[in-house]
């Protein structure tokens, strides 16, 4: 079975929770394992909290996963704006940082971490994947 998700969603911080819920729904109807989908979540939460906090710019951003074949595939989309964080393009922040262990975070509890520029666009994606096994 496949299922493809797409959601465009305001950049609020109310919308991580949401984006959360509706990731982790989809992942339970199909068995995943509870591990599997908190290690998601987690990933799902911090991508969401760097596009809140810093694509100013922008009012939206979307999410799009794909469930298929014992894997979950997550791209977070964002417009662009002015306050990207010397992080974003892959570096490590110390652990005992304040913040900006977002990207850490999402690299610990995935299979695969990618950060790319928007082809002919403003903005960033944010690509993870995790295995459900």
């Amino acid at each position: 079975m496949e299922v493809f998700i797409e959601m465009t969603l305001p950049r609020d911080a109310g919308s991580a929770p949401l984006a959360r819920h509706t990731l982790d729904a989809s992942l339970r109807g199909l068995g995943v394992d509870s591990d599997v989908r908190a290690d998601i979540a987690l990933a799902l939460g911090e991508a969401c909290a760097n596009v809140i906090q810093h694509a100013v710019s922008s009012t939206a951003y979307e999410i799009r996963a794909q469930l298929d074949q014992g894997r979950c595939v997550v791209d977070v989309i964002d417009g662009g704006g002015g306050d990207t964080p010397p992080n974003w393009t892959g570096g490590r922040d110390p652990i005992h940082a304040e913040n900006g262990r977002g990207l850490t975070l999402i690299h610990a509890f995935t299979d695969d971490l990618e950060i790319s520029g928007r082809a002919n666009k403003d903005g960033a994606v944010v690509h993870f994947e995790k295995s459900f096994n």
